[in-house]
């Protein structure tokens, strides 16, 4: 069975069992899990329970598919994600958002939790992305290409949806969150960097570090979806003087602070873009 019939029978299975026709995809990363608590769930799928879905392993991901509306606007949220560190090929981790765009998504949402590489960055901030550096091992589009899906060489030079990233910086004053527009390293984990790869990092031209994220953006930019990522510093690791030991509990904890105020952008963004589409179809 090829990706593209993979897609159709997931769409499918979708369809069949719930009525919601959702216009904006969002994953909920590590900085922003509980956003799912606010959307009016019509119906969700574990991910196991999908055709040709992977099973997220990550015990703070909580691996469902969930379809609604979040303030008035019928979304689709992945709530947890898949990774390369558990053992994925690209082609399945980044399966879902194929699947989000086929059910017919306007624009994609994402967040993640990441290290600061940029001094003037600290744990706590939010990074609105606008572009990346991709050091992981595979490529989401290497392969076969369907020509249905998206074309063979897709460009990046507008992958980040700039307008949305200006007006979430305005909204993020509103909520009280100390934001920035920066460059996301994606390398493939699980282990945290060393010292030397965090000075790597920075000297290339990063402003944050983490293990996700790119994979879904490529397959968006392919699918030609918008994308809006938003990234909450999790640790500080630039300058190598600052750096601390950190576990997952730390990144949490941090995460966790900054989580309610971005819930509040995401809403504010959904039901902004929502408004959007409105005027858009009147005219």
């Amino acid at each position: 069975m090829t990706l593209y019939q993979q897609i159709q029978e997931c769409v499918s299975f979708i369809k069949q069992r719930a009525k919601t026709q959702p216009r904006i995809g969002i994953i909920l990363g590590t900085g922003l899990s509980t956003l799912v608590e606010e959307i009016e769930v019509e119906r969700e799928f574990v991910y196991g329970l999908l055709p040709f879905f992977s099973v997220s392993t990550v015990a703070t991901h909580r691996g469902k598919l969930v379809l609604g509306t979040l303030r008035g606007t019928p979304v689709v949220a992945m709530a947890g994600r898949l990774h390369y560190y558990e053992g994925y090929s690209m082609q399945q981790l980044t399966f879902p958002v194929r699947v989000l765009k086929a059910l017919g998504i306007e624009y994609l949402l994402i967040s993640n939790a990441s290290g600061s590489v940029n001094p003037d960055i600290c744990a706590g901030d939010v990074v609105f992305i606008r572009d990346h550096i991709n050091m992981q091992p595979d490529n989401p589009l290497r392969g076969h290409n369907d020509d249905r899906l998206g074309p063979r060489f897709p460009d990046m030079l507008n992958t980040y949806d700039r307008e949305l990233n200006a007006r979430a910086m305005e909204l993020a004053k509103r909520h009280g969150l100390n934001a920035h527009e920066g460059v996301y390293l994606a390398l493939a984990g699980p282990n945290l960097e060393t010292p030397a790869e965090y000075r790597m990092a920075n000297i290339i031209g990063a402003d944050v570090i983490g293990m996700s994220t790119v994979p879904e953006v490529l397959v968006a930019r392919h699918a030609d979806l918008p994308v809006f990522v938003a990234s909450v510093v999790s640790n500080k690791c630039f300058p190598i003087a600052d750096i601390q030991p950190t576990t997952v509990n730390d990144v949490i904890a941090t995460v966790q602070v900054v989580e309610p105020k971005l819930r509040l952008l995401i809403g504010d963004i959904v039901e902004e873009l929502a408004e959007v589409a409105h005027q858009a179809a009147e005219e």
